[in-house]
């Protein structure tokens, strides 16, 4: 019987060893993602008005997904990490299930020297749209909430599976602090599942 599994690079060490070939990894907790802006997690895009400055950042979790199928009893070998004793992950169920973590800070321009603004709630937007080469939207996700702290993290599903080897793709996003301002960018991503192909036929 086949089962999904959702796959964190971490859950299998030869995939996990070709993460830095696709996407800058996070040492936190060994998943993989790209990021707008590149630098770590305190770096961030940045706008303000004479009220308050907006920061925020993106991150992009491709998140691969494949199906687990029994392994031929011939073959034999080493079960994957994450599935079933006698289990294998099945090359042609390979697709990519985004998701899109969020960053942001509201500061009071009165207090930049000082410290960010931690009091006060505010009505914080997220947004970011995934688009194929030719334009069309692959996934979308929004955000509007009037009750945000003013520094947060938090991560949205994509809700869209995509295919494999479907080229390229740009990210573009926005954090949007109503009312005074908005900050974001795009990022490039490779749809190629090449090497977890590998990964799995090394395995």
């Amino acid at each position: 019987m086949k089962r999904t599994q959702t796959a964190a690079l971490a859950l299998a060490t030869a995939v996990a060893a070709l993460a830095p070939a696709l996407v800058e990894a996070s040492a936190a907790d060994g998943t993989a993602f790209l990021q707008d802006p590149a630098g770590g997690e305190k770096k961030m895009r940045s706008t303000k008005d004479k009220t308050y400055k907006v920061e925020g950042q993106l991150r992009f979790h491709p998140g691969v997904v494949y199906t687990m199928v029994p392994r031929p009893a011939a073959k034999g070998g080493q079960d994957w990490a994450g599935g079933a004793e006698g289990e294998m992950p099945d090359p042609k169920s390979l697709a990519w299930e985004p998701k899109f973590e969020f960053a942001w800070g509201v500061s009071d321009v009165a207090l930049l020297k000082t410290a960010l603004a931690s009091k006060g709630r505010h009505p914080v937007v997220l947004h970011a749209t995934l688009w194929t080469a030719d334009r069309t939207k692959a996934a979308e996700v929004h955000s509007t909430v009037k009750d945000r702290p003013a520094t947060g993290r938090t991560t949205l599903p994509g809700g869209k599976r995509i295919a494999c080897d479907t080229g390229g793709y740009t990210a573009e996003w926005s954090v949007t602090r109503s009312g005074h301002g908005s900050v974001g960018g795009t990022l490039k991503w490779n749809a190629d599942c090449a090497q977890y192909r590998t990964a799995f036929s090394q395995k």
